[in-house]
């Protein structure tokens, strides 16, 4: 007759923590916030039985659900809240997962497009997509970057006909550089009154004019009402991250100078007369 072999009924910690794959630190945790009773010490410590294995192991099963320790703690208390508690983890995960799917499209984009244009929105790297990394300059993109956080995806990729239009016309690309040059300038002490500024305004203007006419030669006018068709809820996700434009202005460090400023509100107000007379 073969002796009988009783299993022990209470184990240590460091048994129950490696029965139920987790640690013995992580067990110490639960007892602290009241997730786990604290089992009687022994002489050689804490001794767990056959429930509180139980317990532990109901622990970890939803600790891989993604529910919380305070939510686990309510669960076991009043189950009647166990319906709330899997309602709101619902929601949590949906939103974790429609941000990892976001993720997972701009990366995708970085890895397709070979440059930071890949981390703007799908609908700027869209509609820039046909044009060779090297013909779009780093400032372009900036400025897109720029563009994108105050005005969202919509108004970069509106944006974007001006870099595609400069991008393929030489001479709007190089009249382009002279301005920026001279309206830069004007940093070097100018005063708002100097006749510069106001030169300088007609001629900006003349060039946002000169964009906007090879934009509608080119097409790109009739794509832009096509990009408010697709801008749907998916697009418009990221318009939680967006600021105002006078938020902009007052917390993006451009240091822009007084004459640099007023070439800027003169610039506007002669492309609003010119707008209005050709309407």
């Amino acid at each position: 007759m073969y002796p009988s072999v009783t299993p022990p009924r209470q184990v240590k910690i460091g048994d129950a923590a490696a029965f139920a794959g987790t640690t013995p630190r992580a067990i110490r945790h639960y007892h602290e916030i009241g997730l786990l009773p604290e089992p009687e010490r022994g002489v050689d410590g804490r001794r767990y039985g056959y429930e509180d294995m139980i317990r532990i192991l109901w622990v970890r099963k939803m600790a891989g659900a993604g529910i919380s320790l305070d939510d686990m703690r309510a669960a076991f208390d009043e189950s009647r809240r166990m319906e709330q508690i899997l309602s709101r983890l619902e929601e949590t995960l949906a939103a974790r997962e429609a941000e990892i799917k976001r993720q997972r499209a701009a990366v995708q984009r970085l890895q397709a497009v070979g440059s930071p244009l890949g981390l703007l929105s799908e609908l700027v790297t869209d509609r820039l997509g046909h044009l060779p990394p090297s013909v779009l300059r780093a400032s372009d993109v900036e400025a897109l970057l720029v563009t994108e956080r105050i005005f969202g995806p919509l108004g970069a990729a509106i944006q974007a006909s001006v870099f595609i239009v400069l991008a393929t016309h030489p001479d709007l690309r190089a009249e382009q550089d002279r301005l920026d040059a001279a309206e830069a300038a004007l940093d070097d002490g100018v005063e708002p009154d100097d006749p510069r500024v106001e030169e300088l305004a007609v001629q900006r203007c003349a060039q946002q004019l000169a964009l906007d006419q090879a934009i509608e030669a080119t097409g790109l006018d009739r794509a832009e009402e096509k990009l408010f068709e697709i801008y749907d809820a998916d697009l418009k996700g990221e318009e939680d991250t967006q600021m105002s434009a006078f938020e902009a202005v007052n917390k993006m460090p451009y240091g822009f100078s007084p004459a640099r400023v007023r070439c800027t509100e003169l610039t506007a107000q002669l492309l609003a007369e010119a707008y209005s007379a050709h309407s």
